[in-house]
């Protein structure tokens, strides 16, 4: 009962972070329209405008900002939920198992803040690049991307087994799930703008 009320607080506790991360403190008042196009071609188009259109001023008409911003969105929310499985890991009366997949989860989630804050860095530094320097620079991007939805679907498939049935796992995978959705939308928003270039 009291792992079930820990659960449950750290549940509540990882969206609340996870709302203030995601959102700027201010309401936005640019237009979307821009940002519910460039959705269409993800896979989870609802979530991309959800999750990008707080950002409208910031982003305005940019592909380039854009990208930027889903790739911040992604991180944010990686790294809410890579705390958010580090507070897991900290639950008394855990099974074995359990210990064994949080601890491979809690590594595959810090490689996915890596990856994306990597990309976020080759993004900023894309800056006037041009032809080979450009592909060269967008190639990477697409490669820490692609890496860190590896690893945020290799920590789901770590709880795969039926032994594993119970509130920690659908908690863990609830929570990462939600992050690999935003980070393929975030990937396929930067295959556009490499493809526009």
């Amino acid at each position: 009962m009291a792992r079930a009320a820990s659960l449950l607080l750290l549940s509540v506790l990882y969206f609340t972070t996870t709302a203030m991360a995601a959102a700027p403190a201010t309401e936005h008042s640019g237009d979307t329209t821009f940002i519910k196009t460039s959705c269409k071609s993800t896979s989870y188009p609802a979530l991309c405008v959800r999750s990008l259109s707080a950002y409208a001023d910031a982003i305005q008409q940019n592909p380039r900002q854009l990208v930027l911003t889903a790739l911040s969105v992604s991180l944010s929310r990686a790294e809410s939920a890579k705390s958010f499985v580090m507070e897991l890991k900290k639950l008394k009366n855990l099974k074995n198992r359990e210990i064994e997949a949080i601890a491979d989860c809690l590594e595959e989630m810090g490689d996915t803040v890596y990856g994306l804050s990597k990309s976020i860095k080759e993004m900023k530094h894309l800056g006037q690049a041009k032809d080979q320097e450009f592909l060269w620079h967008m190639s990477n991007v697409e490669t820490w991307v692609s890496a860190a939805l590896t690893d945020e679907n290799t920590c789901v498939d770590g709880f795969a087994s039926k032994a594993l049935n119970g509130n920690i796992k659908d908690s863990i995978k609830s929570e990462i799930i939600n992050v690999a959705k935003v980070t393929s939308n975030a990937l396929a928003l930067i295959n556009n703008f490499a493809a526009s270039q």
